[in-house]
């Protein structure tokens, strides 16, 4: 179920009043309740997706629970072996396999020996990326004694199945999460308000900026040999606020939607594109994503404590599976090893080469904003023969020709509302999401018109354009 379609407008009160309405029982009845109705929700796309989140479930479930019990190091060991090949057995098969038999099949063809192993037709199950890496960390953490394994099979499969997080994030980790399943929750005005606002401003991102620039991003990758340089900058730059606000706007819908029922989940994005450096980037975006790959794989790598050798290998160890985790194809480790190489000045100097002040930290910004957007070439388009292809094709004389742009297909009007945006994101950089800002003014009538006016413009721009669906979901 899309977070901007007609059915989650449906679905989200009914699924909040029922819930609300059955907070004066049990404790495991307002749990229960969540797992069936983030089963309907993950379930609505193809029921047959729930026999693999359910499996996930229940083999980190049994694995925690021997852990538990289990004193004995070596089978410790081997509970966790087994729950981590059973998690990434699943998405291999649905994920990778293909892409690493038509390698391998090229591979042998490459040296005159033709083979052809065969492929599978299975379609990639929405979300599967995120669910598997929060239900591994789960073990993981039991194993490593830093969590008490639950008893609770309700909680924990609510916690696995949690429906505004469910299909693309935040990845949480059962510390933070889970113990939320554990205590009462009290419906509190202030949270639910501060969750609709959020709510409201990750469909705006989405809708109204995000697939806007989709109906011209598309055009210009499919189409880049018929655009100047500056036009394809002009494309890339747009591809750099839509992904932002795709994936941020459904951050802050999940954010929203999961403190209307009294949780709390962790901060994904922190105006990344504010970032001085790419390591702060890193810090800033998918933070979910960034900080699981941090604690699970960089640090146990032995982290930056080892020598200069370790520590390059380890980023790009980290940035490689990055790469990989977003999806089967060498685009996305060579964005990988691209951002790999960018972070090892950060790591390995750990020095600042710019006087620090307002001046050069905006050209410092600028810079990292530049260098992060052509790094999104490989992001967006589909394999590698495109990508240079669109580099290339950037960097001729037309780059510095005036960009086109026709005031009647609305690149004026989107660029305003561009810029809009940044105004917002800039003066709301400090809160935990920028349209909180909308708490200093001080008139209701007039914050209630910027809601009318949001919502009047959401209406318009989803009957006037096919909604699109969430760039991550393809993860």
């Amino acid at each position: 179920m899309l977070f901007n379609s007609i059915e989650f407008f449906w679905f989200l009160p009914i699924v909040f009043i029922i819930y609300w309405s059955i907070s004066f029982f049990r404790l495991t009845f307002q749990n229960f309740f969540i797992v069936i109705a983030s089963y309907f929700f993950y379930g609505y796309w193809d029921w047959f997706l729930l026999v693999l989140i359910i499996a996930s479930t229940l083999l980190d479930f049994s694995a925690g629970l021997l852990l538990k019990v289990e004193k004995k190091q070596s089978i410790r060991f081997s509970i966790l072996l087994i729950s981590i090949i059973g998690n990434l057995g699943m998405l291999f098969c649905f994920k990778y396999y293909n892409f690493f038999v038509y390698n391998f099949n090229q591979a042998f063809t490459f040296f005159g020996n033709a083979i052809e192993l065969p492929t599978l037709q299975l379609i990639l199950p929405v979300g599967i990326s995120f669910y598997t890496l929060q239900t591994m960390s789960y073990t993981i953490d039991v194993y490593n004694r830093k969590l008490e394994a639950t008893k609770d099979f309700i909680s924990f499969s609510a916690f696995v199945s949690f429906f505004p997080q469910l299909v693309a994030g935040p990845i949480e980790r059962a510390t933070h999460l889970l113990p939320q399943f554990y205590t009462a929750r009290v419906f509190s005005y202030e949270k639910a308000r501060d969750g609709m606002r959020q709510i409201l401003w990750g469909i705006s991102k989405k809708i109204i900026l995000a697939d806007t620039c989709a109906k011209f991003t598309n055009e210009l990758f499919i189409h880049s040999e018929n655009y100047s340089g500056s036009s394809l900058v002009l494309g890339l730059f747009l591809f750099t606020i839509q992904i932002y606000c795709d994936f941020s706007g459904y951050s802050d819908i999940a954010i929203g939607t999961a403190r209307l029922f009294g949780f709390e989940l962790m901060q994904n994005f922190n105006f990344p594109y504010f970032s001085k450096n790419i390591r702060e980037f890193w810090q800033k975006w998918h933070i979910s994503l960034s900080t699981w790959f941090r604690d699970y794989i960089y640090i146990p790598l032995g982290g930056n404590k080892k020598n200069k050798i370790i520590v390059i290998r380890n980023v790009f160890v980290v940035f490689i599976l990055s790469g990989l985790w977003h999806g089967a194809s060498w685009n996305f480790i060579v964005w990988g090893i691209i951002h790999a190489v960018l972070m090892l000045p950060s790591i390995l100097l750990r020095k600042h080469f710019f006087i620090q002040n307002k001046f050069t930290d905006t050209l410092r910004v600028l810079l990292t904003f530049c260098i992060i957007m052509l790094t999104w070439v490989f992001f967006r388009t589909s394999n590698l023969s495109q990508a240079f292809h669109f580099i290339q094709s950037i960097f001729t004389p037309s780059l510095f020709s005036i960009p086109y742009i026709d005031i009647k297909d609305g690149y004026l009007s989107l660029l305003i509302m561009i810029l809009c945006f940044i105004l917002i994101e800039w003066n709301g950089k400090n809160y935990s999401f920028s349209f909180k800002i909308i708490e200093k003014v001080k008139l209701k009538a007039v914050r209630w018109a910027v809601y009318l006016f949001l919502l009047i413009l959401i209406y318009f721009m989803v009957n006037n354009e096919e909604n699109l669906e969430f760039i991550y979901f393809q993860f």
